[in-house]
């Protein structure tokens, strides 16, 4: 194990070497059989799952205000399948049924993972010391009590770092001025992931964008990095060298 090569005292550098480990960590669990068994055992069907499950900490609200906190999804998707979800399954059950699927993801994947208290300690000074003005999908999530096995909330703390790091990103695009799918574009992905998201055809050109997409990344790590103002120097070496053991742990050596 080791860590990344990164200046831990520079702020969004820092910033930046952490978020490698929250977009694999914190989303791993949208993406698993814990979800997919989430979706099943509810009758939720397609998208229904992810969106219904995700946003339930907003309450039972109209889908534009999930489309503002998810962002980059078209607002028809988002309506489509959350209107569809809450049909199936009130939206307090999701929440608690979601948060389980997590849960269960956490107890499989950090199994062997050495030092899961101590990291969820780092992660929760981060947490609880944060602004949420501007984040409600953040501010949401970090308002579901937390697990006491420290695997389970491990896996909610990193989710948590995910949905923090993912709404300043929103902020960053939008005040770099793009729009959520000429940010698509012009990221990593590209059209593979604007179609996955569910924008249609045919796309406009994004190469007069990429700049402006640069920007928004760099600017996502300078609003993120004072979140972690609250470690000191060796603490910061510690939380990447955790992180990168949780990496180990759930996907196996050298991921992120």
């Amino acid at each position: 194990m080791s860590r990344p090569d990164v200046d831990v005292d520079d702020g969004p550098e820092f910033a930046a070497a952490v978020g490698s480990f929250v977009s694999d960590l914190g989303g791993g669990f949208m993406i698993s059989s814990q979800a997919k068994a989430f979706g099943k055992d509810n009758g939720l069907r397609g998208r229904q799952a992810y969106v219904l499950g995700r946003g339930s900490v907003l309450g039972d609200v109209d889908a534009d205000v999930i489309t503002s906190a998810f962002g980059f999804w078209p607002a028809d998707v988002v309506r489509e399948a959350w209107d569809a979800g809450r049909e199936v399954m009130p939206v307090a059950a999701a929440r608690e049924a979601y948060t389980a699927a997590c849960h269960a993801w956490g107890v499989e994947h950090y199994d062997r993972l050495e030092g899961a208290e101590r990291l969820c300690e780092l992660i929760e000074w981060i947490v609880d010391g944060t602004d949420v003005a501007g984040l409600p999908l953040y501010a949401g999530w970090r308002a579901v009590p937390l697990p006491d096995d420290p695997r389970a909330r491990l896996a909610q703390l990193m989710h948590l770092l995910r949905e923090h790091r993912g709404s300043l990103h929103i902020v960053a695009v939008v005040a770099c001025g793009l729009s959520p799918l000429q940010a698509i574009l012009a990221g990593k992905g590209g059209h593979g992931n604007a179609t996955f998201f569910g924008w249609e055809e045919p796309f406009e050109d994004f190469s007069g964008h990429l700049v402006a997409r640069s920007e928004a990344e760099a600017l996502t790590d300078r609003l993120v990095a004072p979140a972690y103002d609250v470690l000191g120097h060796d603490e910061r070496i510690e939380l990447l060298e955790l992180l990168q053991a949780a990496a180990d742990a759930a996907y196996g050596p050298e991921v992120a």
